[in-house]
């Protein structure tokens, strides 16, 4: 869903009504006020799916963005599961990045278009509910990283779909983080 100019100015003159008369309503408006402000009008037909929207106007990056919070939110959890001996050898197996793996959330100058992203699931439309009020400003690029753990992500889930995934899958998916320039090969 895209607003033209005007019907944004509708849209927040409707939700200060809202707001100025007390309105009990399914509809937020401060949900509406928060998507027009901040550019993610797309949630709204995801917030209200019983509307019959005509038209899904989705970002380019939204299906990635959803890909990087379910394997970190798989992962989260899997850790979370694992033995106290498991999460000793994570910490050897996925050096210096098996300690308690936590989602870091995209960069603030170079990605905030996914963090936007990723709050408006997060925190508006209650998804990923693990994440729900987390700082997710990286304070450096993360995208990069992020696609080759999905990547290893992907070789992992399909067989463990069912399941946590083990220390030893956990490890795979963290160690995508080195980037390939700089991983050590056994000879």
């Amino acid at each position: 869903m895209k607003f033209t100019d005007g019907e944004k100015v509708i849209a927040l003159m409707l939700c200060e009504l809202y707001d100025k008369l007390g309105v009990d309503s399914e509809i937020d408006p401060d949900f509406i006020r928060s998507a027009i402000h901040s550019e993610s009008e797309w949630s709204i037909a995801w917030k209200y799916p019983g509307i019959p929207f005509t038209e899904q106007d989705e970002p380019e990056s939204l299906r990635e963005i959803l890909d990087v919070l379910e394997m970190w939110d798989w992962i989260e959890e899997s850790y979370a599961e694992l033995s106290a001996d498991d999460k000793k050898a994570l910490i050897e197996k996925a050096k210096p990045f098996g300690v308690n793996p936590t989602f870091r959330g995209f960069d603030g100058n170079n990605e905030s278009r996914y963090i936007g992203i990723a709050s408006t699931l997060v925190n508006d439309l209650d998804r990923f509910e693990r994440f729900k009020g987390r700082y997710l400003n990286s304070h450096s690029p993360m995208m990069d990283v992020y696609q080759r753990m999905l990547h290893a992500f992907a070789m992992v889930r399909i067989p463990s779909y069912d399941r946590y995934l083990n220390v030893d899958e956990i490890a795979q998916v963290l160690n995508a983080c080195t980037h390939p320039s700089q991983r050590k090969t056994s000879t």
